[in-house]
């Protein structure tokens, strides 16, 4: 992956190359500046690799237009944001049930407030974001990512804007959301402490993984695949 700066190209991501089993945890981790959050935007299809493809639940993502890029991300993926990223003028439960009503499902506001009883915040539904704390809108943000139960959940820097104790209630809701839907979870951290609950970590350095791409446990066809002869994601 390059991108120009200052009238030359930086390389971002050079020679990515790893496979992620279905229904594993994984951590993304290294120092800031090493590629992770560009890596994750690369598998969600948030912008495009300059060489190689992506392939993602049997979806071949470098290949997709804008609407079917859309479509792809709607039905696969739930992305959880360090900064939340929650529509200020909609409540929690509106927030929440914003991928539902793109969905065309039904009674996405009841379904949604499902979500929110879910992550604790049953008696927060009618609350803006702003009157709610950083812990609270990272969990609207997380019953949103859920919503339509997508087999990759992709969390990048997910308790980076809160303290120790809310981060780690954050963790655990993370990881017992995923068990039980039996989705993907695909985390970027620098925190030592989010990356020891992943089954498998991968290390990043200056664009490059430097430690973790094997293919760790789990039978059966990864989710997630980018690198190697038609699936990378970084080579220039």
């Amino acid at each position: 992956m390059r991108l120009a700066s200052g009238g030359r190209p930086v390389t971002v991501l050079d020679g990515i190359s790893f496979d992620v089993p279905a229904g594993q945890v994984v951590a993304i981790a290294g120092p800031s500046g090493s590629g992770k959050s560009t890596l994750l935007g690369l598998i969600a299809g948030l912008d495009r690799p300059t060489a190689g493809s992506i392939r993602v639940a049997g979806v071949e993502v470098t290949g997709l237009g804008e609407a079917a890029l859309a479509r792809f991300r709607r039905d696969t993926i739930g992305y959880v944001f360090q900064s939340y990223h929650l529509i200020p003028t909609l409540t929690a439960a509106e927030n929440a049930a914003v991928p539902l009503e793109l969905a065309g499902a039904t009674d996405p506001l009841g379904h949604a407030r499902e979500l929110l009883e879910a992550v604790g915040l049953g008696d927060r539904a009618h609350h803006y974001p702003v009157q709610l704390s950083g812990g609270e809108q990272q969990r609207v943000a997380l019953a949103r990512a859920v919503a339509l139960r997508p087999p990759l959940l992709l969390a990048d820097e997910p308790t980076g804007n809160l303290d120790s104790q809310t981060g780690a209630h954050i963790i655990e809701l993370m990881l017992r959301l995923n068990r039980e839907r039996g989705s993907t979870l695909l985390l970027v951290t620098h925190d030592p402490a989010l990356a020891v609950h992943a089954e498998r970590v991968i290390a990043l350095r200056d664009g490059r993984i430097v430690d973790g791409a094997g293919r760790g446990g789990g039978p059966g066809a990864g989710p997630a695949r980018a690198g190697g002869a038609g699936a990378s994601e970084g080579r220039p």
